[in-house]
């Protein structure tokens, strides 16, 4: 694994921001990393980046714990802060070609800041000082100047915060080419976002992990009862399809039929439709979503 945490906590005088969590990600992942506001995702994302030091417990980044080698241990991780820190006196490329030194990178600066603006989407704000970009072109240089120094792990804290609905399918597919061979933890509060780009979620509350799975998994592990979704080219009765098990709820629409059933009954289904005739142009199983999941967790 590239990032694994073991039993961190973290106590602010009387408060316990972190209790004794436990979690890994890997090379090629990206991991949602979860909570409401308050609950320790922004604690534990500053832990793994030696901002500030766990109370006990150990992170490790490639192999390495953090607190043996700090400064090395930041070579490795690109980190984007959910309030953007920037000189915005500062031109972008200027801005960047200073980071790029502060990471040791000297011959190859100008290429590297080159090659983030345009990754990122700055080409036209290249020549303007930061001072006078949007929010979302500011997030844009936060995120070029977190992958300038070509990190192995990126964290990033509300990464698509304030950009337009264009902006953000940008920046999140620029995230998922990024992901595919980095590991990635990014931090939302927007779960379509999460569930369109993370393979795995952890999910934390009051300091402590109670969810770390696949999305999917989650998502039917919380699913009290089937929601199919079925069209048919030539339609049955609702009382024929009653008649597959007891208890079960069938409605109807102008897309076909909505069954809500205790069981997963699409193999039934499927059977009695070939005997039938009924010919199935679709059949869909309804899950409950990532946000559904999130606050049945997090209430």
């Amino acid at each position: 694994m590239t990032i694994k945490v073991e039993n961190l906590t973290k106590i602010y005088g009387s408060q316990k921001a972190l209790d004794n969590i436990s979690f890994e990600a890997h090379k090629g992942e990206i991991l949602g990393f979860l909570g409401p506001n308050g609950a320790g995702k922004s604690t534990t994302m500053k832990i793994l980046t030696g901002y500030i030091p766990a109370t006990s417990g150990k992170a490790f980044i490639n192999g390495t714990e953090i607190n043996e080698n700090s400064i090395n241990i930041r070579k490795e991780v690109g980190y984007l802060p959910e309030l953007n820190p920037l000189y915005t006196d500062m031109f972008v490329k200027e801005y960047l070609l200073f980071i790029a030194n502060s990471y040791g990178i000297t011959s190859g600066a100008n290429e590297a800041a080159e090659e983030m603006i345009t990754k990122t989407g700055l080409s036209l704000e290249r020549k303007k000082k930061i001072s006078q970009l949007s929010k979302g072109y500011k997030q844009r240089v936060g995120l070029a100047a977190a992958l300038i120094h070509n990190p192995s792990v990126l964290i990033l804290d509300e990464p698509t915060s304030g950009l337009d609905p264009n902006q953000m399918s940008e920046i999140r597919n620029l995230i998922r080419e990024i992901g595919k061979n980095k590991t990635v933890i990014l931090s939302s509060h927007i779960m379509q976002e999460v569930e369109a780009m993370c393979d795995r979620v952890v999910i934390i509350n009051k300091g402590i992990i109670v969810a770390d799975d696949k999305i999917g998994k989650l998502q039917q592990s919380f699913s009290k009862e089937y929601i199919i979704s079925v069209q048919f080219k030539n339609n049955p009765t609702i009382e024929n399809i009653k008649n597959l098990e007891k208890d079960i709820t069938v409605k109807t629409d102008k897309n076909g039929f909505t069954i809500i059933s205790k069981t997963d009954i699409r193999e039934k289904l499927a059977q009695k439709a070939a005997e039938n005739n009924w010919l199935i142009l679709s059949m869909n199983l309804e899950e409950r979503s990532l946000e559904e999941v999130f606050q049945s967790l997090t209430k």
